[in-house]
């Protein structure tokens, strides 16, 4: 397994000190994506469910009614926790510390296996998806839900630039071309998928990951200084030099093992 430990040991540093920002982020517990995944799996009382790198916690809740075992994994250890004591009136979620790319399960294990908003952190997506064809059962669908780079080179490098000066443990939004090829060349089936533009409070989306003042301006000259293309796509309002809000492209996918 290609392990970027350093990169991991940032992912788990972030998140445990802002745990508690994710359980409540907007973004993360609300969502048109969240509420129609029960309608994009077809789910059986008997299924066992599997999410990957949960967050808070908002995709093992959204689906553990419907299913016998929800499994929920995340890298850090505090997030689990801090999902674990909000999730605490549903009886059949398990919360276990896991890497996406090493996955603590046997092979065939899992009916059902999810990952949302959460790839963009992994070092290596193609391990990610390699493990979660090992432990889904033959004809086991992967549901994944992530932000995505546009095809256009100067849109890809801008956005994941931004992110990372916003997020240090953002590793990359891939291409929807090269997602589409990691699931081809670990024999998953496309059989759904659905493109859309979130639009994000800039603020809000800043101050989650940044603190310090000084850097919260970097991130913003960093947008007021791209070119208008750039602004356009992403759909960045600004008035008065004041970034108000701007949409990302977020893609959801579902697999099939075959």
């Amino acid at each position: 397994m290609g392990m970027d430990k350093e990169g991991k040991k940032l992912v788990q540093k972030v998140f445990s000190e802002n745990k508690q920002a994710y359980v409540t982020s907007n973004t993360h517990a609300k969502g048109a994506d969240l509420l129609a995944i029960p309608d994009w799996l077809s789910l059986s009382a008997t299924d066992r469910v599997l999410d990957i790198a949960t967050g808070g916690g908002h995709v093992a809740r959204t689906l553990s009614p419907y299913v016998d075992q929800m499994y929920a994994t995340d890298l850090t250890k505090e997030m689990l926790a801090e999902a674990a004591r909000h999730l605490q009136s549903f009886d059949n979620i398990h919360y276990i510390t896991a890497d996406a790319e090493n996955l603590p399960f046997l092979n065939n294990s899992f009916d059902h296996v999810v990952c949302r908003i959460a790839a963009h952190h992994f070092p290596s997506p193609n391990c990610f998806v390699k493990e979660v064809e090992r432990v889904l059962k033959p004809g086991g669908s992967f549901l994944l839900i992530d932000n995505i780079a546009s095809e256009t080179d100067s849109f890809d490098i801008f956005i994941n630039t931004l992110e990372k000066l916003r997020d240090r443990s953002h590793h990359r939004s891939l291409k929807i071309s090269e997602w589409k090829q990691i699931f081809y060349r670990n024999q998953l089936k496309i059989t759904k998928e659905q493109t859309r533009k979130k639009t994000l409070p800039f603020d809000n989306w800043l101050h989650r990951t940044v603190q310090d003042k000084k850097w919260r301006q970097k991130v913003s000259t960093f947008v007021l200084t791209a070119g208008p293309n750039i602004l356009n796509h992403y759909q960045f309002e600004i008035k008065e030099k004041r970034i108000h809000s701007f949409a990302l492209d977020e893609w959801m996918v579902l697999g099939t093992k075959l």
